[in-house]
Parts: structure tokens; sequence; C-alpha cells
């Protein structure tokens, strides 16, 4: 009876058992797929070498297409010669850069210092006085009515008509292109710094002017940061222009500088080197504007492009 009882009561659990059983083994099942580590994913690593060719390879596809352009035009005009002439002759030239052999052959080296020498001169001077009469333009708008009509009156004149007031001026040819440079420069550090002043919000002075601060201040304070970005700009605008103009100037002009050189070498009829000072003038206006570009990336917090 017993024996009979236990066997009854353990059959009829049994299911139940079975159930439970079935069911812890599922849990376990799930549990032990949850803690089964997962294989690591790998992390894609940023294209490094994307970015790389795409600024470097199109600057070379350029170089490149210009000097298949040069030689299908040397060859069919003989008075032009190839790229490879030109490289031996430059080779030549740059060997010995700073030769002196009297007043008129002098290498290309201390032309190219005169030429400098002449653009930093007449530059320095025109932001000596374009920056601050572009400030006084942008402050004060009595003198900006009486110096807009200059400006607009002068300014459209090319820089070589001034060349022949220089000469009648300092009888000289050295001081008569500084003058080119100097006149020529001026006017994008007036307009831009002028404009960057009038651009300065009207916020900023109604509190100066709550704060009662004297017009140094003013300047110093509010006016230089937020024009500084313009007046940089200016600056950019004026160097090229003078570097633009101090080889037509010199040309006329003549003594030592890259633009009499360049024309002596053409009396000469050494097109290479002609080529060669072409190339010369444009990397060095080019390192000239990279040297502003990276002064005003490092004091305005705004991006300035090329």
């Amino acid at each position: 009876m017993n024996i009979a009882a236990v066997a009854e009561t353990n059959t009829a659990h049994s299911p139940a058992v079975t159930a439970a059983i079935a069911d812890s083994t599922s849990q376990n099942g799930v549990a032990a797929a949850a803690v089964k580590p997962q294989a690591p994913v790998k992390s894609a690593r940023p294209p490094v070498l994307k970015p790389f060719c795409l600024k470097v390879l199109p600057p070379l596809f350029g170089l490149f297409f210009l000097v298949v352009v040069w030689e299908i035009i040397s060859a069919k005009n003989s008075g032009i010669p190839s790229p490879f002439t030109t490289w031996k002759a430059a080779v030549e030239l740059f060997a010995d850069p700073f030769y002196n052999n009297g007043p008129n052959d002098q290498g290309i080296g201390w032309n190219l210092l005169a030429s400098l020498k002449r653009v930093g001169l007449g530059f320095g001077m025109a932001a000596l006085v374009g920056i601050p009469l572009g400030f006084m333009i942008g402050r004060f708008s009595f003198i900006s009515g009486m110096f807009n009509p200059i400006i607009s009156l002068l300014k459209p004149v090319s820089p070589l008509a001034w060349l022949p007031i220089g000469l009648l001026v300092f009888k000289a040819a050295d001081p008569a292109a500084i003058w080119a440079i100097f006149i020529c420069s001026i006017w994008p550090m007036i307009i831009n710094t002028a404009v960057g002043v009038q651009r300065v919000p009207q916020d900023y002075m109604n509190v100066a002017r709550v704060l009662n601060l004297s017009e140094w201040k003013i300047i110093t304070k509010i006016l230089f940061p937020s024009v500084l970005p313009y007046m940089l700009t200016g600056v950019r605008l004026a160097i090229g222009t003078a570097w633009l103009v101090i080889v037509a100037a010199e040309m006329l002009t003549g003594g030592v500088g890259i633009g009499f050189w360049v024309w002596d070498e053409w009396n000469n009829l050494n097109v290479p080197h002609i080529i060669i000072a072409i190339v010369v003038i444009g990397v060095v206006g080019l390192i000239l504007e990279q040297i502003l570009v990276g002064l005003a990336r490092a004091f305005t917090y705004e991006d300035v492009k090329s």
C-alpha cells in the first residue's frame, strides 16, 4: 500500500518535475548563451592615405599638365625653350646666384634681394600711413567724408602712372620705384581697415560709452581685435599688388632688381632665363602670401583662406 502510494505520487508529479527540469535547462541554456563571449568587432581604421592623396596628387597632376603643355608649345615653336633646356639653364644659373661682376652684371640672388628690399620699404611705409588712416576714416564720419572722394579718384589709377611723378620728385630711380610700391599698397590697407571699423557691432560702442572709456582704450580694447581680420586681408592684398608692381617698375627704371634682370635677359635674347625669372617671381609671391596667411591665422579666430 505504501509502496503503491509512493509510486503513484512519483508518477503524478513526474510531469511537473519534467517541466521544471526542462525550464531550468532552458534558462541555463539562455544564461550560457548570454555569458558566451562574442568575437571582438574590428574597428574600421580611418583612411589615412586618401586625404594625403587628395592633398598631394592634384597639385602634382597640375604641374605635370603644365609641363606637358609647355613641351607641346616648345615643339611647335622653336623660340620657346623646352622644359629640359630651361632646367639645365636653371641648374647653371643657381649654381652661383650671388656673383657680382659689376653694377650691370650680378646674379639673380642679388637682383631678387634688391627687389624685396624695395618692396619692404614701400610696403612698410604704406602700412604705417594706411592702417591708422583707415582707423580714422572708419571711426569718424567727418574724416570719412573728407577722404572718400580722394580715395575714389586716385585708387583706380594704375600704379605705373605714378612712376613719372616719383622720378620727377625724387630725381632717382630707386626712390621712384619705392614710391610706386607705396602708392599701390596703401589703398587696400585703408579700405579694408575702414570697412572693419565700420562693421564693429554698435553694442560694443554703446558699452564703451556707458563705461566712459577713453578713445585709446576703445581703439586698443574694442576696435583693434575686431578689425584685425579685415586689416590682415588688406595687408595680403597689398603685398600681392606690391610684388606685381615692382617688376614692372624696375623694367622701366633699370638698375638692380628682378624686373631689370628680366628686361636685360630679353635684350640678350636669353629666353630660358626669362622663364626661370617668371617661376622665381611666382614662387616668391606665393611665399609672401603664405607668410601673411599664417600670420592671419595666428592672430584671428576665423578661418582665413588663401
